[in-house]
């Protein structure tokens, strides 16, 4: 492919020449803000070779760079090699800003073009206003891949089907009722919705249009004198138009949900919140755009009754998928076959999928052995693929789709003797998620208060790591969803029960290995005292630790009795589904260690 993309740049730089574009911007988007993108909206992949979850291209008449932040920066050194395209090291303090990079390259007088499509209203109002102290504009119409990208993917038209509700918990026509009475209190009287998984929430609806996230690509309309579903017909079943109908909501044609928001009338206010809404959104609401908060968020990411039990049921099965598959694993590198890197997912979807309500996977399986392990969103393929030995760390991030919830779950694993800083970095790391784990906080805490108290023993000896500690996870939905977060970054969203997070630190030596070890934690009332009402993390994926790796003289009391009680949890709540052979290996996994 790399030999492909300097023909791309050149044409790329072409059609810029043509709209008087001196800078492009091509981002990591479609027109929903998804992280994870249908084939249809990859234009930076096309473009540039490199295949990261995120990261933008800039494009001149003379330079070609990429942003990507530390999750990729050893992927994206290794897949823009050779195509004239620089690496820029986002989050670094010597990285400049896309827009600082703009500002101090181009002259005064000079247009950026993006396609608004592809930004959001917050991205576009930001850029905007920079460059426009420089001087500089900012083009939204400018829209190059129809001419230049001639074998693009058609727009997924994978069928749509229904969530049924005794997964769901609650119907989509109470859903509509509660979204509307928020709107309403923000002085809007209706709400347009770009966010995919917010539309699937609340519609009760799947589909197969992103892989592993079981979204459907439309976009949603809701008011009160009637709500709007705009999707391409041909994913349309019979069942699904009559369900939709029966709560209210009617479809029309995805192409024609710009040309129907700049057809309302002018008076009814309509809610987007600009961080999820396409700046070409805004402009077609004009003066109607009520600029606010979208209350499916935050209702999305607080899970009810009937969702919470359905994950704990999830857990348990991928807790026995998991159990069997690292058996596989073990059994065979002990036996001296050749197992490749690739060859771990395949085991995990094996023994996943002979699970009730199994769907997909969350993500690609990351499963790095060695120094790979330190790629922190690895993917093995046929150049990279290594074989798993005995002699040094397996870390393996998995995860998977089941019509009762959604699991993500990390174990780092010594397949042979461990070494003593293996197990010194190891027990660094654990100690920090113990300590996520058995937290007490008061109502209104956030993530960033929170990622302080995972990182604390890592830092006491000069480590660190440069991702998050936690990302939301959704019910049969996204891996990684919002609101709430676990990183340094302040975010202004406070835990609130029900919300489903990662607790997930890591620590990373280049060209030697990599650890991280992640579990999902279940926010829960902790307590109410005269200070006030205070929460707590109930962990709720089930697999033991490799408790080779821990270095006991590196822990205290406390947080050996954690892992004691952890993995006496698990065992007894998997045995009971797991055989003889099983058992006595999951037995022998999570004996106390003292």
């Amino acid at each position: 492919m790399k030999e492909n993309i300097p023909a791309r740049l050149d044409a790329l730089r072409a059609e810029m020449k043509k709209s008087g574009i001196d800078a492009a911007i091509i981002p990591q988007a479609d027109a929903h803000m998804s992280e994870y993108l249908a084939s249809y909206w990859q234009a930076r992949r096309w473009l540039s070779g490199f295949t990261g979850s995120a990261g933008d291209l800039v494009v001149t008449a003379d330079k070609a760079l990429l942003w990507t932040d530390s999750r990729y920066f050893l992927q994206a050194a290794a897949q823009l090699e050779g195509t004239g395209i620089e690496l820029m090291k986002d989050g670094l303090e010597s990285t400049p800003s896309i827009a600082g990079w703009l500002c101090a390259n181009l002259s005064k007088g000079t247009n950026v073009g993006v396609d608004g499509l592809l930004f959001s209203v917050t991205q576009a109002e930001s850029l905007r206003a920079t460059l426009g102290l420089h001087s500089i504009a900012m083009k939204t119409d400018f829209r190059p891949l129809d001419a230049i990208w001639t074998d693009r993917p058609a727009l997924p038209d994978c069928k749509i089907f229904v969530h049924d509700i005794k997964f769901a918990g609650r119907s989509a026509a109470d859903k509509i009722a509660d979204v509307l009475a928020e709107t309403a209190g923000q002085q809007a009287d209706a709400i347009f919705i770009s966010a995919l998984d917010e539309i699937a929430w609340t519609l009760n609806i799947r589909s197969r249009d992103v892989t592993y996230n079981p979204v459907v690509t439309s976009f949603l309309y809701i008011s009160p004198a009637g709500s709007t579903l705009y999707v391409d017909p041909s994913k349309l079943t019979d069942e699904v138009v009559s369900y939709l109908k029966g709560q209210g909501v009617a479809v029309a044609p995805y192409a024609d949900a710009l040309s129907a928001l700049a057809a309302l009338p002018e008076d009814v206010r309509v809610l987007i919140e600009p961080g999820r809404t396409a700046e070409a959104i805004r402009v077609a609401l004009g003066g109607r755009a009520v600029l606010g908060v979208s209350p499916v968020a935050i209702m999305k990411s607080c899970k009810n009754a009937v969702q919470i039990a359905g994950i704990k049921d999830a857990m348990l099965r991928d807790g026995v998928a998991l159990v069997h598959s690292f058996m596989e694993i073990e059994r065979r590198v002990a036996a001296g076959d050749k197992l490749m890197e690739t060859e771990v997912a395949e085991i995990l979807r094996k023994y996943r999928s002979r699970g009730e309500h199994y769907f997909d996977e969350s993500f690609g399986t990351i499963a790095g052995y060695g120094p790979h392990g330190a790629i922190v969103h690895y993917e093995a393929d046929a150049e990279s693929d290594a074989q798993i030995l005995a002699s040094n760390l397996l870390l393996v991030d998995s995860g998977a789709q089941y019509l009762d919830g959604t699991t993500d779950i990390t174990r780092t694993v010594c397949l042979g003797t461990p070494t003593a800083d293996e197990r010194r970095d190891f027990t660094l790391v654990m100690k920090g998620h113990i300590a996520m784990a058995q937290m007490i906080f008061p109502s209104g805490t956030c993530g960033a208060q929170i990622d302080v108290i995972a990182r604390q023993y890592l830092w006491k000896e000069g480590l660190s790591y440069l991702h998050g500690t936690g990302h939301g996870v959704g019910h049969f939905l996204n891996v990684h969803e919002g609101p709430q977060r676990v990183a340094l970054n302040i975010s202004a969203v406070p835990f609130r029960p029900g919300m489903l997070t990662s607790n997930e630190p890591g620590l990373y030596r280049e060209g030697v290995h990599g650890i991280r070890c992640e579990n999902l934690v279940l926010c829960v009332p902790a307590m109410e005292t005269e200070f006030g009402r205070f929460l707590k993390f109930e962990t709720v994926t089930l697999f033991p630790f490799d408790r080779k790796l821990f270095d006991l003289s590196l822990m205290n009391e406390n947080e050996i009795a954690w892992l004691n009680a952890y993995h006496e949890r698990v065992y007894k709540t998997l045995v009971p589904a797991l055989d003889a052979e099983a058992q006595a290996w999951l037995k022998e996994r999570t004996a106390p260690l003292k």
